[in-house]
């Protein structure tokens, strides 16, 4: 007696499992990032008057939740639609998006290092036009005090640079009471005080410059940015690795998945 094995082309479970399962994961994230930008903006009044979007001269952080949001929800609900319902063009279009991200990322990496001084003097530009936003976006308000704070740094290259923001400028004229200060995130915080006093700042530039080192942070962020990369190289680089080879897995997956389906197509 004879026994014939046929064997028929089919869409490997595991493989279409472990891709929904890869992206369910960033569809919900997304989700959650895009109703936490949405929850800020009602927060600061601009859902109810939409015009209040383009008032901001600085940078509005709510935007870059919305759009890392707004893009991851997308990918994963191609990643996870096309992985249940076989669908080649979301995979397609899932693999694609995810390998033209890694080009984009190796080719910014490359750039940044070849282009040190134009990056930096971008980077400058950018901090110097957020300090003159500071105190119009309560969102951008709390990013440049937790950078400071973390950095024990002020200013983008010194606190002088706070001249450029109109609560803080020192002049003659100018009646604000943060005259010739600077953020409390500048200040030199004690230990033993166990409240913020945000008023820490008001001043300090009134006094000559060798007196601010007792008082404030005067190395600025972009300095201490430049301090901080060396020395944290070998976590940016494995933070990359890691990045890159969840990338690797999916566009695997995704290939892998369209190449099954394609073969249980041709079979019929």
């Amino acid at each position: 007696m004879y026994y014939y094995r046929y064997e028929n082309a089919e869409v490997s479970c595991c493989y279409k499992y472990l891709m929904f399962s890869y992206n369910i994961i960033f569809w919900l994230a997304g989700a959650a990032f895009i109703a936490a930008g949405f929850w800020a903006w009602s927060e600061k009044g601009i859902l109810l008057d939409l015009t209040q979007v383009t008032r901001l001269h600085g940078f509005d952080p709510v935007w870059l939740v919305l759009v890392v949001g707004g893009f991851t929800f997308t990918l994963g609900f191609a990643g996870c639609v096309g992985a249940l319902r076989e669908n080649i063009c979301l995979l397609k279009f899932f693999s694609g998006v995810i390998g033209l991200i890694f080009f984009l990322e190796l080719t910014a990496a490359i750039l940044a290092v070849v282009f040190q001084s134009q990056v930096r003097a971008w980077i400058n530009e950018f901090f110097l036009q957020n300090i003159k936003a500071y105190r119009d976006d309560i969102d951008l308000q709390n990013l440049i005090d937790s950078l400071q704070t973390m950095n024990h740094c002020c200013g983008a290259q010194e606190p002088d640079d706070w001249n450029l923001n109109v609560y803080f400028r020192c002049n003659e004229t100018h009646r604000s009471r943060e005259r010739c200060g600077v953020p409390f995130s500048c200040c030199i915080s004690d230990p033993a005080e166990s409240v913020v006093n945000t008023q820490c700042g008001y001043d300090v530039r009134l006094n000559q410059p060798l007196e601010w080192e007792s008082l404030i942070y005067t190395k600025g962020c972009i300095a201490a940015l430049e301090e901080w990369l060396p020395k944290n190289l070998y976590t940016v680089a494995v933070v990359f690795v890691v990045i890159s080879l969840l990338q690797m897995v999916g566009i695997y997956l995704a290939r892998t998945l369209i190449s099954d389906i394609e073969k249980v197509k041709l079979s019929h």
